[in-house]
């Protein structure tokens, strides 16, 4: 998986973009609110965490014995299992089925999977029309954009964008000009509709996989990914092997837990189970079914301080708390999985020194944490990442000498001290006409880059070792 390098570069530019702006506030505040509504209306709530946390853990800890399990019930059912190691192995795998299948028109559903292997353009290359059936993805597909949020990948585009885009794309006839969202659904889903019914083949990803049963879970609030199932020759789902759970009862824990974390609802509007390809009985369905399960580097997290990480859900409630997220947007992370969960799993994909600055992306406010459904602890995990980064030299000289100078200084109390009362008297030197206000709108020297989005709060006369001195001898 490519990881762009130029983290300050990305959210400079996302920062100054005003439509992102506005869409990242309302996503805020309303997620957020969601995500506590829905929790709060559960008397089991922390329990059904801890719940969905265990279920996660024995995932992970019998994945090799799930997995195999899951393919033995695959096949059983009439589908077949593909092994993929990374994301070439696994476009070539998918092109080759596409190929067998005589397919011209693939359609896909949203599979965050799909876009860390960049499936759509490497069918693409190898001559199939391939077309995004979720309303955000197709938005995006449109324009030539990646997704900027795991559950809503056209978060940064505004209403008047689409607009723009569907005039730009659609040649169908108009008896008045798209304005409003309703009118823009109508269009997308007309549009869409004739793919459906001449796609040759389908593509999903999946949110769960159980072994006992061989079973494939998708959950939608469009149903684009029934129709991208049923209508087809042949359904190919493409998912990462940490996706797997022992039971139906475990995919139960985590069906009650996955919408009420990704937006705030009981349940989403489709929760469909795949079981392989149509039967002699059946109404409808695919004549062929496969499997694609992809490592891409998920092997090599276990065992290792980052295991934790192949718990993760995809609901992304670490992104929509995150006051970093929120401020920057996902397009900033330059990778397909953004926020707290990215700044931990790109790393491991793309590799630390094309990725570094994502773990230092964090406030380490612990938001993350105790919103995440299965207790992922992601600060800690940053926190290895950054040590692995300082341990690999893969921080800048300056700033080496700078956290030593800064270990040096608070390893001694004079020292420390010093060095306090100096930059204190300082910055109320340089605050100046400020004092007033107790805030510094700007900073001097290497504070100067941080305080172009931020105010800081003008240092007191005396440091909190003197006020709390002095409250002592007070009493």
């Amino acid at each position: 998986m490519r990881a762009e390098r130029d983290f300050p570069g990305l959210v400079e530019k996302e920062m100054a973009d005003p439509v992102l702006r506005e869409s990242l506030g309302a996503m805020e505040a309303s997620r957020a609110h969601m995500y506590k509504l829905a929790f709060d209306e559960l008397d089991d709530a922390g329990e059904l965490k801890a719940r969905a946390t265990a279920v996660r853990r024995r995932s992970i800890a019998g994945m090799a014995e799930y997995l195999q399990q899951f393919e033995r019930n695959v096949l059983a059912n009439g589908g077949r299992v593909h092994w993929a190691a990374d994301g070439s192995e696994a476009n070539e795998i998918i092109a080759r089925i596409c190929r067998d299948a005589q397919a011209r028109l693939v359609t896909k559903s949203k599979s965050m999977v799909t876009e860390e292997i960049e499936l759509v353009p490497a069918l693409e290359h190898a001559g199939f029309e391939v077309v995004e059936t979720d309303l955000g993805e197709y938005i995006i597909q449109l324009r030539g954009e990646t997704p900027s949020h795991i559950t809503a990948p056209s978060l940064h585009v505004s209403l008047q964008q689409v607009i723009d885009t569907f005039n730009e794309h659609h040649q169908v006839p108009r008896d008045r000009p798209l304005e409003t969202a309703d009118q823009l659904l109508a269009e997308a889903r007309a549009v869409l509709r004739e793919k459906f019914l001449h796609a040759d083949v389908g593509i999903t990803g999946a949110n769960f996989l159980v072994a006992e049963t061989g079973s494939v879970i998708v959950v939608t609030n469009e149903g684009n990914a029934d129709l991208t199932t049923t209508l087809t020759r042949t359904h190919i789902v493409v998912t990462g092997i940490e996706k797997v759970v022992a039971t139906l009862e475990d995919a139960e824990v985590l069906l009650r837990i996955l919408p009420r974390a990704a937006v705030g609802q009981r349940l989403t509007n489709y929760t469909s189970f795949f079981h392989g390809p149509r039967g002699v009985a059946d109404a409808d369905g695919p004549n062929e079914f496969h499997v694609v399960l992809l490592d891409n580097g998920r092997s090599a997290m276990l065992g290792t301080e980052f295991e934790d990480m192949l718990r993760c859900i995809r609901c992304a409630a670490c992104l929509n708390h995150c006051p970093v997220y929120t401020a920057i947007g996902g397009h900033a992370y330059g990778s397909v999985y953004p926020g707290p969960m990215g700044a931990v799993l790109t790393p491991q994909l793309a590799g630390l020194a094309a990725s570094r600055h994502l773990p230092n992306a964090s406030t380490f406010c612990g938001r993350c944490a105790e919103v995440c459904p299965v207790g992922i602890p992601l600060p800690k995990l940053m926190r290895h990442w950054r040590e692995r980064e300082f341990a690999n030299h893969l921080r800048p000289a300056g700033e080496r000498r700078g956290l030593r100078l800064w270990a040096w200084l608070n390893d001694g109390g004079v020292r420390y001290r010093l060095a306090q009362a100096v930059t204190r008297k300082f910055l109320r030197w340089y605050a100046g006409r400020a004092l007033a206000t107790g805030w510094l709108r700007h900073l001097p020297g290497p504070g100067r880059a941080w305080a172009q989005t931020r105010d800081f709060p003008v240092p007191p006369e005396q440091s909190f070792q003197q006020l709390w001195s002095k409250r002592e001898r007070d009493t």
